[in-house]
Parts: C-alpha cells; sequence; structure tokens
C-alpha cells in the first residue's frame, strides 16, 4: 500500500482538460435541426442498447464524470422513454430486441430524436452477418441522426448533442 501511495504521489496530478473531436459527426439537416428547437435549453435522453458490446455505453456513461458533465449543458440521462426528448441507441438490432426497440420508440412522447450511436447501430458493424442481427437501427424505426465512431469517443458525442442544439447556423 505505501508503494502505491508512494508512487501516486511521484508521479502528481496527470489529468487536464477534456479532448475535443477530431472528427464531427454528420451536420444535422435542417428537418432535424427545427425537430429540435424544442429542446434548445434542455434535451433529455434516453439510452437503448439493441446489442451491442457496451463500448458506447461506457462513452455514454463517461459523459456524466466531472470531465464532460453533460449536465452543465442541459442534457440530462432519463430512465424511462415516456420522460425523454430523444432516444440514443447503440448496437445492431438483434432478433430478440426488435420488438423492445419499436415498444420504446412508441412510448417516447413526440416530438422525438433518435440518435444512431456507433458504427454497430448505422451499420451493424462487425456484427454485419450475424444470424441474430437483423440489421441497422434505421430499418427498424427512423433515425434522425448519426454518430459514427467504433466507439464514438465522449467528445464527439457532446459535439453531436450541441450541434442539434444549437446549430451553427443558429448562433
Amino acid at each position: 500500500m505505501f508503494r502505491i501511495l508512494k508512487k501516486s504521489l511521484k508521479t502528481g496530478i496527470v489529468t487536464g482538460q477534456h479532448p475535443h473531436a477530431d472528427q464531427p459527426a454528420e451536420s444535422p439537416s435542417q428537418a432535424v435541426c427545427e425537430k429540435a428547437m424544442p429542446f434548445r435549453q434542455s434535451l433529455t435522453i434516453r439510452e437503448v442498447d439493441t446489442g451491442s458490446c457496451n463500448a458506447c455505453e461506457m462513452e455514454m456513461n463517461a459523459l456524466a464524470n466531472p470531465i464532460y458533465d453533460i449536465e452543465r449543458f442541459g442534457v440530462h440521462i432519463a430512465a424511462s422513454p415516456r420522460h425523454a426528448d430523444a432516444l440514443v441507441v447503440t448496437g445492431p438490432v438483434t432478433v430478440n430486441m426488435e420488438r423492445a426497440l419499436k415498444d420504446v420508440h412508441k412510448q417516447t412522447p413526440d416530438p422525438k430524436l433518435v440518435i444512431a450511436l456507433g458504427d454497430c447501430a448505422i451499420n451493424c458493424g462487425v456484427f454485419k452477418g450475424s444470424y441474430a442481427v437483423t440489421g441497422p437501427v434505421d430499418r427498424h424505426i427512423p433515425v434522425d441522426v448519426r454518430i459514427p465512431g467504433c466507439p464514438p469517443r465522449p467528445a464527439e458525442i457532446l459535439k453531436a448533442l450541441e450541434e442539434i442544439r444549437r446549430p451553427a447556423s443558429w448562433k
């Protein structure tokens, strides 16, 4: 234990500013920006895992830590789809989750946004061709925004969420 403590004291503080996104996600269309107009002040998201490897979920969880602190931007995470403004769907849609995804989409009140997070949600990624996968998210429900990456970094997710809520044309 003293060895670990000595090493920690010798190393010092190694944290810094959160990294910025290298490549932005696709810019949202004018229709998506108009659909997101009610969410300019606050956006409540519900994350739905439809069969991923959990890498995208870990990056979404990192958004809530003190480095990224998504709450300061007015983005909240809901426990129920009935309280959500947007669904963030991760992973390819598996046979077992197809019906559940459609039910969650139906339970989310209108107007709602659907965000496909990660390569698996966009085009099935490494799971393409699997017997358990029925296809990408947009085959089952309409997708408004796609955030590519395997997994996308928290900075990229945060930048995409901010672009949805406050596009450059509104600033």
